[in-house]
């Protein structure tokens, strides 16, 4: 649909309730996700820590602390867009169905788009990862397998 094709959609009250019913578990899946995201920084922050003050080794083995604190806080921001989007699908669709303001409705829509194309993106990095991964594997069973 191109932008001057502005076709009309009636959305009944079946629907309007079902928005509604949907926009309650979504409001639900992103308080979790919040929490899931805020203690995964706290614990990776922590877990840094302590490996940081309890590090005996004199050598420089191993993953200096400031990669593992900018990683953590990566992995933050990367889990917590999509939790953002999902809580602003359920802000605004709770507007929209309460008021019955399309405008409102269609930046509900726009937050889920981009929900799910975030998460998308993400499943897609990490089947790419996965194949790496074992095709890395598989490489390195045959060369260790070559000199035996």
């Amino acid at each position: 649909m191109n932008g001057s094709d502005d076709r009309k959609i009636e959305i009944g009250s079946e629907t309007i309730r079902d928005l509604d019913i949907t926009r309650k578990w979504t409001m639900f899946l992103s308080v979790i996700g919040f929490i899931g995201t805020a203690a995964f920084l706290i614990s990776g922050l922590f877990t840094g820590i302590f490996l940081s003050v309890f590090d005996t080794s004199r050598e420089g083995s191993g993953i200096p602390g400031w990669i593992s604190f900018i990683a953590i806080i990566l992995i933050t921001l990367l889990i917590l867009f999509p939790v953002i989007y999902l809580f602003r699908f359920s802000k605004f669709a709770a507007t929209a169905v309460k008021t019955g303001d399309g405008l409102k409705l269609k930046t509900a829509f726009r937050n889920l788009k981009r929900y799910y194309v975030f998460s998308g993106i993400l499943v897609i990095i990490a089947l790419v990862a996965y194949l790496l991964v074992i095709i890395s594997t598989f490489s390195s069973m045959a060369f260790v397998k070559g000199l035996g």
